[in-house]
């Protein structure tokens, strides 16, 4: 990160330090707020040598702590580069090309991890060539949360597969969010991207974590016009006040990026609720042309509460390069991640952390 953009609004966490996993990039946050209230921050990147041909700049795994939630110092894992969770050394697993969060839980005292993976299989799709493209969701769990131990799913090593040839999730399937609920049932949230129709979400259900069903997609592109006409993706699931909340990442028809908001009586039938952002967002990137480190994109959000009332959402930002090269995917634009926070309970309204 460079010092011009140290400091400007949202900015929380920039890369870390030469040497680590994530001194080229940083991406996909999940907090945790522990019993005693210290926080912790699950988040996947890179570092410059990691394979370029990997999508969504992910690579390893790794873990920050923080007594406030503001102020964070990464934890050095057991894996390499300071790691918690890495790529497979088996050629054959699905997961050996990258391992990134995608949601972390504690249960019954364990820290369950879910993350995507991909192989070392090149796929080629218009201008995009990349490697581990057809992602698969898997999980580890800890103890202590710093040790993980991969579950040995069914899909060499996944827990949830690709769709059958031919149906809208057949290419990948990505970014799982997992909510357990009271009568000890599972709910998956995911994404995949259904041919030339954009990305859409999904939803699996299973009695044990373990095994998944797929109900289907439950939530697609908008309208033109919309922030999320191109797609939705990566998403963040709550339970407010006895209502399935979502906070969605979506994208317009120039690849600039937002977070909306959908809302479900039941976490199966979902509706979209208009933002008061252009294009019906409540969260945007800052003004094309500003120079801000996140005036390109903000997304992969992630909303926890703030034992005041409110809710602080941590997010990913990316800024505007001046010529994208599509056959580069993401890794042409600095990710880091950002912060912002409610407007009291308001979950419809959203400022920059450290913005006046």
């Amino acid at each position: 990160m460079t010092s011009a953009l140290v400091g400007q609004p949202g900015l929380l966490i920039p890369p870390g330090p030469t040497g680590w996993w994530n001194s080229a990039h940083v991406s996909g946050p999940n907090v945790l707020r522990e019993e005693d209230g210290t926080w912790r921050l699950y988040a996947y990147g890179r570092d410059p040598d990691f394979d370029p041909l990997v999508p969504m700049l992910s690579g390893r795994t790794g873990l920050a702590t923080s007594a406030d939630g503001l102020h964070w110092e990464w934890t050095r894992g057991p894996q390499s580069l300071g790691s918690v969770l890495e790529p497979s050394s088996a050629p054959d697993r699905f997961d050996s090309a990258f391992a990134g969060v995608s949601d972390v839980q504690k249960i019954d005292g364990l820290y369950w991890l879910w993350y995507q993976g991909g192989d070392q299989t090149i796929v080629e799709r218009g201008p995009i060539r990349a490697r581990g493209l057809q992602m698969r969701i898997g999980a580890a769990i800890s103890r202590d949360g710093v040790h993980f131990v991969k579950l040995d799913g069914p899909f060499r090593g996944a827990l949830f597969d690709v769709g059958e040839p031919g149906a809208w999730d057949s290419l990948f399937v990505s970014q799982g969010k997992v909510l357990r609920e009271p009568d000890g049932s599972w709910k998956l949230y995911y994404h995949a991207l259904e041919g030339g129709q954009g990305s859409r979400i999904g939803l699996a259900v299973s009695g044990d974590g373990l095994h998944w069903e797929r109900v289907g997609k439950i939530l697609g592109p908008g309208e033109a016009g919309d922030f999320d006409e191109r797609g939705v993706s990566s998403r963040c699931i709550l339970k407010i006040d006895g209502h399935y909340v979502m906070f969605y990442e979506g994208s317009n028809r120039d690849t600039y990026y937002g977070i909306g908001l959908a809302t479900s009586p039941d976490g199966i039938h979902w509706t979209k609720e208009r933002g008061d952002e252009p294009g019906g967002a409540i969260f945007r990137h800052a003004p094309r042309g500003s120079g801000r480190w996140d005036s390109r994109a903000v997304g992969t959000p992630c909303v926890v509460a703030d034992g005041q009332g409110g809710y602080r959402m941590y997010y990913v930002g990316a800024h505007e390069v001046e010529h994208r090269d599509p056959s580069k995917g993401d890794t042409s634009s600095l990710h880091a991640i950002g912060l912002a926070v409610s407007d009291g309970a308001n979950i419809r309204r959203w400022r920059r952390w450290n913005e006046e």
